[in-house]
């Protein structure tokens, strides 16, 4: 078991992997950096998650980054442990191939909406994304209590945090969604998803 502040690194992009980690409560912002020094969010992850997978599977480097949004909780498991779990419950293994499978298909379209939508459509995609995962029904909307700033969900939709900052105002203006500090609720998911089109 181990604990991690808010703001801490879970594991660092292009270090060995010695190690999984399975979140029992806390949420994590999975991270790149580009070449011209940008941090790039990748995905936001919660409790019930597995990190790690993939470097621990093929032995590569860490392609990624894993840092706390908030005081995390979670399983570190060694990668050779991780290695003899797998080997001694298959179904296990087929657990987690579907798993990545399926990020593997969010990854793809990720890149799609990315080439054929502008910025308002990918900040309501990720709103969702966020409200699906995330979000708690209330009154008259969908509450998602994150830690996420403008800066990193410009980073994840790559857009500029100007325009981030412009897409919330207008969805704020149409009665979409609310903001306060460090929490989005969403009044309207039918128009955001109109909005974000058939990738929502």
């Amino acid at each position: 078991m181990r604990r991690y502040p808010r703001g801490a690194a879970l594991f660092h992009e292009l270090q060995p992997s010695d190690h999984v980690v399975v979140l029992l409560a806390g949420r994590v912002k999975i991270v790149r950096t580009s070449d011209e020094g940008k941090e790039v969010v990748l995905a936001v992850r919660g409790a019930g998650d597995l990190l790690g997978e993939l470097s621990a599977i093929d032995g590569e480097s860490r392609s990624a980054t894993a840092v706390a949004l908030e005081p995390v909780e979670g399983i570190v498991v060694p990668t050779s442990r991780f290695h003899e779990f797998l080997e001694q419950h298959g179904r296990v293994a087929l657990v987690l191939m579907k798993t990545v499978t399926r990020r593997l298909r969010e990854s793809d379209l990720k890149r799609l909406e990315f080439g054929s939508q502008d910025s308002m459509g990918r900040v309501a995609a990720r709103v969702l994304e966020l409200a699906d995962r995330f979000g708690e029904e209330i009154d008259g909307g969908i509450r998602i209590a994150l830690p996420i700033t403008q800066e990193e969900l410009a980073g994840w939709t790559g857009c500029s945090r100007e325009a981030v900052n412009k897409a919330l105002q207008s969805m704020r203006s149409l009665g979409w969604l609310e903001t306060g500090r460090r929490e989005i609720t969403v009044r309207n998911r039918e128009a955001l998803c109109r909005r974000a089109g058939e990738f929502a």
